[in-house]
Formats: structure tokens, C-alpha cells, sequence
């Protein structure tokens, strides 16, 4: 993608399918005759016009809005022209064929093609201009796929946060932090004959101290924001008849799973993405855990496991009608066994006691009571869900952020975390803590795409849709 970034480019800018209005845009270094061709006249700077389209004979294709956007004042940062017709698939594909087409006629006044080079956009070809010519960072590029993308509102409007630029400032504002102690060391370095000592005059522990405050105040709202984006896998797992499918149920609010009191009803994974105070929760239920001679079921009970090893979080069902009886518990605690040997520490397994309402007295246990035919304890379950979920901040002020977002400013405290360590050794150490601030710096610029590699720019922009 970026060998080509000069080339004209064109695209049907909305989503495929039927709609009351559909956008053709086009992007490069100079559309108006481009504009002469397709509108039959020139526009007004940013002013909607109201005309027909013309095809190569001058009959009107469609008739509607057309708005040309100069450079620098468009969103890729080059000469714009958006095309807004009706929006049936057919009329936008010969608005973008006539585009094509008009790109390759000579121009009367040159006596060249009026658009050379004009191709179809490559996807997310033209929020990538915008990041190439300065009009938005790397992080507020990524923002726009993600407000696209979103699936709560919480994440819409934390998607939209950082569209605006609120991640970016607190980056930019610790990069700001950064190379104001670099230019410290670095001063430090490169005159160390002088009485001055240019680290401790300018507090450049306390600089630093307050600089890993500062991370550690981002980094949460971070982790927060990647929790709204990508949420947690959650799978219900437990013996046959536990109550597992009823639990989705519940969860979803809609009957998703077949219940029966026949087991081994489920055989197949079904899964339902809900949420719970913005934050979405990918709940899947599984096959019964159990032995058995049914080649099916000792299918589904392989896959459950399959769900079971990627999960985020277990909710282990244990049926409270059942609980008592030995050969019940000794299955449980078979299942639990296994849990622990297939499952990392960091994932935890929520033991949730099913079944309430058909055993009020049944004995305590460890965990979670809930009823899915009553509702009792199914708030409790979300409240709990939220909690192993790490969800603590306010929707309101976070900003989406991505895991590799994440997983850059764990690299970033960790350098910080060894300078801070060379800095107290000082001047056997100096070099070292150079370099570490170089390092958590780069990191940083990382997210904003302001040192990205060519790679990671394409892998970024080529999951986005047609004509962002």
C-alpha cells in the first residue's frame, strides 16, 4: 500500500446494500477536472451542490449532492470530491465506473487524462492519507475503524474520545515528559566536565517519579478502554443438566439454548455476546462435562473443553438439587481437577450454585446462588462478571485503546522501571538510562504511529472497510 500513495484514488464510501443515500469519493493531488466531467461545471469550495451526474454522453446518471474539499482542508489532506447519490448498489457502482472512466479522457485544457492513475481505493486506503499527511495520528486512525466497529454505546463513545485526540494528548503528553529528562541525561553526557549537575538541578527524580504516576494514571485508562473494545470470552461449563443453557438464557435475556431435562441436550457450542454497563461479555455454553458412548456428544464434550482452554473466565455450574449426592460431588470435583490442570492461574473459575428456587434449602456453598427461571442472583453474576473482567472506570472518561496499545505502555514502564534504577546509580549509569528513556520513547511513538514501520501500517489499515 504504501508504494502507492501518490496515485489518485476512488471508492464507494458506504456501507454495500440498499440506503436512502449512498457515497462515491474520490481523493488525490487536483479532482477538478475530474469534477468538470463528472458534474459538468465547477463547485464552490466545501458548498453542497445539488445536479445531475453525467455519464460520458452527458445523460444524467442520478441526480444529488456534490462537495469538493480543496487541500489541505479535507480529511485525507489532499483535494476531495464526494459524490452523494441515492443509495442502490447499482447507481453507486456506475457513478464509480463513470469516476474510472472520466479519470482517463483527455482534459481540453492540458491535453492530458484529467485524472491519471485514478484506481479504486485498497480498504482503509484513505483514512491512511489522513495519517500520512498529518491530518490524524496513528492511534486517532485506529479509532475511526473501532467507532465503526463498536458494539455498545460505551465503546461508540469511547471510540469517539479518541477519535478526537484524548488518547493522543496523553500520549503526547508523556512523550513531552520523556524527552524532557533525555534532554537532561543527555546534557549531562555530553558535558561532564561542567560543576553543574544538570540531573539533580532540574529534580530529574522527581521528574521521573511523577512520570511513572502520570503512565500508571494511562495505562489504566487504557486497559479499561481495550476491555471496551474487545471484552471477555466468559464459557459456562458444568455437568449435563446443570443448568448451563438456562444461564444463558438468563444472561442474554432471549432463548437462545434448547433446555431440557433430557442430557446431553447441548451438544454444540452457543455463544451470545451481551453487555453489562457498556463492557461486552462473550458468553458461551458448552456441552455437558461427562463420559459417554455417544460419539456425538463425545464430540460437543471436546469442543466444550476447546471453549473452556480460551477462555478469559469460567463459570463452573454445580446443580444445588444434585449437589449432595456423592457420585454428583465426585464428578464436580473430577471437573474441577481438570479445570486446574488445563487452565492458566490467571484465569478465574467462578463456582456458580444453580437451581435456587428448587432447593431454598439446600446447604451453603462457596460461590454464587442464582435461579435463571426466577432471576435471584443473576445481578449478583453481572456485578461479579464485571469485577473478574477488571472493569472499574466510568465510561465517560475513557477512550477505546487497543491491546497492542496496551501491551506498548507495559513496555514503556518497564524501561522507565530499569531507568529509574540506573538513575539512582547516576554517573556509572548514565549511558544505560539514555538508552531506556530512548526506548520508552519509542514505544510511545509506537501508538501514535509517529516511528511505525510500513508493516504495521499496512496490517492496521487493510482490516478496515472500503472507502474509510
Amino acid at each position: 500500500m504504501l508504494a502507492r500513495t501518490t496515485d489518485p484514488i476512488v471508492a464507494v464510501a458506504t456501507a454495500s446494500g440498499r440506503g436512502a443515500v449512498g457515497i462515491v469519493r474520490v481523493s488525490g493531488a487536483r479532482v477538478a477536472p475530474l469534477i468538470e466531467a463528472v458534474c459538468a461545471r465547477s463547485l464552490k469550495p466545501r458548498e453542497a451542490t445539488y445536479l445531475p451526474f453525467r455519464d460520458a454522453g452527458g445523460a444524467a446518471i442520478d441526480h444529488g449532492l456534490a462537495i469538493h474539499f480543496p487541500a489541505p482542508h479535507s480529511f485525507t489532506g489532499e483535494d476531495v470530491l464526494e459524490l452523494q447519490a441515492h443509495g442502490g448498489p447499482v447507481v453507486l457502482q456506475l457513478l464509480l465506473a463513470r469516476c474510472l472512466e472520466a479519470a482517463t479522457e483527455t482534459d481540453p485544457a492540458t491535453g492530458r487524462p484529467r485524472l491519471a492513475g485514478l484506481r479504486v481505493a485498497e480498504p482503509g486506503e484513505f483514512s491512511q492519507r489522513a495519517f500520512l499527511n498529518g491530518k490524524i495520528d496513528l492511534a486517532q486512525a485506529e479509532a475511526i475503524a473501532d467507532l465503526i466497529d463498536a458494539s455498545t454505546e460505551a465503546a461508540a463513545r469511547s471510540a469517539g474520545r479518541s477519535l478526537s485526540g484524548a488518547f493522543s494528548m496523553e500520549i503526547h503528553a508523556l512523550r513531552d515528559a520523556l524527552i524532557r529528562l533525555r534532554m537532561l541525561v543527555e546534557a549531562t553526557l555530553d558535558f561532564p566536565e561542567e560543576e553543574i549537575d544538570f540531573l539533580q538541578k532540574a529534580d530529574a527524580q522527581g521528574q521521573l517519579v511523577s512520570l511513572q504516576t502520570q503512565l500508571s494514571a494511562v495505562q489504566q485508562r487504557a486497559r479499561q478502554g481495550a476491555l471496551l473494545r474487545e471484552g471477555i470470552k466468559v464459557v459456562i461449563a458444568g455437568q449435563p443438566n446443570a443448568g448451563k443453557s438456562s444461564l444463558l438464557n438468563a444472561l442474554a435475556g432471549a432463548e437462545l439454548a434448547i433446555v431440557s431435562s433430557i442430557p446431553g441436550t447441548t451438544r454444540d457450542v452457543v455463544s451470545q455476546t451481551i453487555q453489562i454497563q457498556g463492557v461486552p461479555l462473550h458468553v458461551v455454553d458448552t456441552a455437558g462435562l461427562r463420559d459417554s458412548a455417544d460419539e456425538v456428544e463425545q464430540i460437543g464434550v471436546a469442543r466444550a473443553w476447546g471453549q473452556i482452554e480460551g477462555a478469559d473466565a469460567v463459570l463452573f455450574l454445580h446443580d444445588l438439587t444434585r449437589a449432595e449426592r456423592p457420585e454428583y460431588a465426585e464428578a464436580d470435583a473430577e471437573i474441577m481437577r481438570l479445570l486446574s490442570e488445563k487452565l492458566p492461574a490467571s484465569v478465574p473459575v467462578l463456582d456458580v450454585w444453580s437451581k435456587q428456587d428448587a432447593a431454598p434449602s439446600a446447604a451453603a456453598h462457596t460461590g454464587i446462588s442464582l435461579s435463571a427461571r426466577t432471576g435471584f442472583g443473576i445481578e449478583t453474576l453481572r456485578r461479579r462478571l464485571l469485577e473478574v473482567a477488571g472493569w472499574q472506570a466510568v465510561p465517560e472518561g475513557v477512550y477505546l485503546a487497543r491491546a497492542r496499545h496496551v501491551q506498548a505502555l507495559s513496555r514503556v514502564e518497564e524501561h522507565i522501571a530499569v531507568a529509574a534504577e540506573h538513575l539512582a546509580a547516576r554517573a556509572q549509569a548514565l549511558d544505560l538510562l539514555a538508552e531506556e528513556l530512548r526506548l520508552a520513547q519509542n514505544a510511545l511513538n509506537e501508538i501514535t504511529g509517529e516511528f511505525g514501520a510500513d508493516d504495521l501500517l499496512g496490517v492496521i489499515f487493510s482490516r478496515f472497510c472500503i472507502g474509510k
